[in-house]
């Protein structure tokens, strides 16, 4: 049985950064308004600038406060119910095991964990009340594999698991939940530091919005509990 999903309504954590915004232009691009949900500030004001008929809304949330997030999501139901969140919002510390601190955890721990999971708490119900819809998270390559720095790893690694959790849970519901790996993107910040070889393998972001936007798309709808890597050679 094939599931038909609205298109209404997508909202977009981390949208002001550079996965996020291209996760925006490709749903705008297939005709779906966005919620753009970032910290405040002129790059997430920028995505709402000069979309007619408020196609893209931003609207700027410390994601990882679980208040404030409550409370951006019923200024979300004001605008329409939505189909799809796709919780990109993330951050990223290096350091091996003597490197890591408090402080390096928490912040990792906050941006990438709390962050997607106070976002999912969210919209779930808002999803199962309309008996389906998806959600998309991202984690990372170095969530199942490889060497990598510890408290990074570690949280995107809890993003995984919280994907298989959900997907489990909301799967009565109709709410499909995955999740892309993505390794090393292809962003301006990244090209500052990556050898020529690996620039040239590094997955742009528009390829991961596509697939993201897949994966929220009715013809995704046998897929829940996924983690997808989109790494490439990278």
């Amino acid at each position: 049985m094939v599931v038909t999903v609205p298109a209404s309504v997508v909202v977009v954590t981390g949208a002001a950064g550079a996965l996020g915004r291209a996760v925006v232009a490709e749903f705008v691009g297939q005709g779906r308004r966005v919620i753009a949900l970032d910290r405040a500030g002129e790059q997430l004001d920028a995505l709402g600038e000069g979309a007619a008929d408020r196609v893209v809304i931003p609207l700027g949330v410390d994601l990882a406060d679980r208040a404030a997030v409550t409370a951006v999501w019923r200024r979300v139901d004001e605008v329409a119910a939505p189909s799809a969140l796709v919780a990109v919002a993330g951050g990223f510390v290096g350091g091996r095991l003597a490197d890591t601190d408090p402080g390096v955890l928490e912040a990792m721990l906050q941006s990438n964990f709390v962050a997607t999971l106070w976002s999912c708490q969210a919209a779930a119900p808002r999803l199962a009340e309309a008996g389906n819809g998806s959600i998309v998270m991202v984690g990372s390559k170095t969530a199942v594999s490889g060497a990598a720095p510890i408290a990074y790893a570690t949280s995107k690694a809890a993003v995984v698991r919280l994907t298989e959790l959900l997907a489990q849970e909301l799967r009565p519901t109709g709410v499909r939940v995955n999740a892309v790996l993505p390794s090393v993107i292809d962003t301006p910040a990244n090209r500052s530091w990556m050898s020529e070889d690996l620039a040239q393998r590094a997955v742009p972001t528009t390829a991961i919005a596509k697939v993201i936007a897949f994966l929220c798309s009715e013809d995704a709808w046998p897929i829940s509990g996924a983690a997808i890597p989109v790494y490439g050679q990278s």
